[in-house]
């Protein structure tokens, strides 16, 4: 069987159809990492990576319109020279009988084929990056749930005793009412949180069965979108390429005269409509200058040496030497050691104080660090943040 590999005729290959489809996550993780640098110097640019999804949603649907506008092709596609064609199949001789044949015939794109190739290009991409974001902080939520026990567990009422029986600590957890919209969000979020690997693994199916079909010539289209669309990504003639500079000045020429007012307010329109369509030109090939830039960094500092040589294992440090000595005025040592401190219980979901290396229950030594910041037993300072849970148990 022989695969496609040669640019011969006007369909893509694979490898061209491939890099197409990465460029606008390159693209995206170039535009973040040149603001992410430019943000150590100017804290007010975290405001837009705070929005990163919605401000690259925006910039695409700016870059997609205008090049589908003008090259009938996604602003990836045109830069590799590819343009899509709308497919009519027409079946020639008996339909039911062996000799029939199917004729396929390219055409140009209509407007509603254009509008859904911005919505499947922009719209799709960016409720699927919003689903992924949900899913990934409902299993981080269920994983420290799993972990720690839910908030009820951990900030139930709990009294704490030292050896003698006084207590410690004694505190009452309020009850909190949840608004109808809170509800109702979490239930959104549980509902992502388990509807979307199912969809995540049917739609990366469906992409990987399309694209294998791609490679083995067996179907032209590239991709389920693509095949639902009615659409067939071609490679681009060089009488296309020459004639795509000549309709980008028609189209905008047209828009001119479509102005409306005196003299002077044509003369603005006109100027503001230059100005926008040279800051279109321009971000265009910076968008690929800053995809290269970042490519040939990524390349520059990981060199083939740091990839190929394994990392270098040092022996684990030797374990802290237990405390000398406990405060008089903390609480006391059981005798046994796989009781907590401060309940006199066996200890649940053991974590240890980093300051000291004492092991106790996880929720009483969170709420004593929390109300007194030290350890209970050597009385070193210490916040929540010097809790550990230790994972010996399971």
């Amino acid at each position: 069987m022989l695969f496609q590999v040669g640019g011969q005729g006007t369909r893509p290959t694979f490898f061209e159809m491939a890099a197409a489809q990465q460029l606008p996550s390159s693209l995206r993780a170039a535009l973040t990492y040149s603001l992410g640098v430019l943000a150590l110097r100017r804290p007010f640019i975290h405001k837009i990576l705070d929005y990163e999804d919605e401000c690259f949603a925006l910039l695409t649907l700016v870059l997609e319109t205008h090049s589908l506008r003008t090259t009938d092709g996604s602003f990836a596609e045109s830069l590799y020279g590819l343009r899509r064609r709308a497919v009519k199949i027409k079946v020639k001789g008996d339909n039911k009988g062996p000799d029939a044949r199917e004729e396929i015939n390219h055409t140009g794109l209509k407007k509603r084929q254009k509008v859904l190739s911005v919505v499947f290009l922009v719209i799709l991409p960016y409720l699927r990056s919003k689903l992924h974001s949900i899913y990934n902080k409902e299993r981080e939520a269920a994983l420290q749930a799993s972990l720690w026990g839910t908030d009820d567990e951990r900030f139930g009422d709990t009294d704490y005793f030292d050896g003698s029986g006084n207590s410690i600590v004694s505190t009452s957890s309020s009850d909190t009412e949840e608004s109808v919209r809170d509800r109702l969000r979490k239930k959104i979020r549980k509902i992502v949180a388990a509807c979307y690997p199912w969809i995540h693994a049917g739609n990366e199916g469906l992409s990987f069965a399309y694209q294998l079909l791609y490679l083995l010539d067996a179907t032209g289209f590239y991709s389920l979108g693509l095949h639902a669309l009615g659409i067939h990504v071609c490679r681009a003639t060089g009488q296309e390429l020459m004639d795509t500079s000549s309709r980008i000045s028609k189209i905008r020429s047209r828009e001119r005269e479509r102005l409306r007012g005196p003299p002077w307010l044509k003369a603005v329109q006109s100027a503001l409509l230059s100005c926008a369509y040279g800051v279109l030109d321009y971000a265009q090939t910076g968008l690929i200058a800053a995809v290269f830039f970042f490519k040939m960094m990524e390349w520059w500092y990981q060199s083939a040496e740091e990839r190929m040589s394994a990392p270098t294992v040092y022996p684990p440090p030797p374990p802290p030497p237990p405390p000398k000595k406990v405060a008089k005025e903390g609480i006391p040592l059981p005798t046994d050691r796989t009781l907590c401190p401060l309940c006199s219980q066996k200890r649940a979901n053991p974590s240890v104080v980093a300051v000291s290396g004492l092991v106790f229950c996880y929720s009483c030594v969170f709420r004593y660090v929390s109300q007194y910041k030290r350890c209970p037993v050597t009385l070193m300072p210490a916040t929540v943040d010097h809790i550990r849970r230790l994972f010996h148990d399971v």
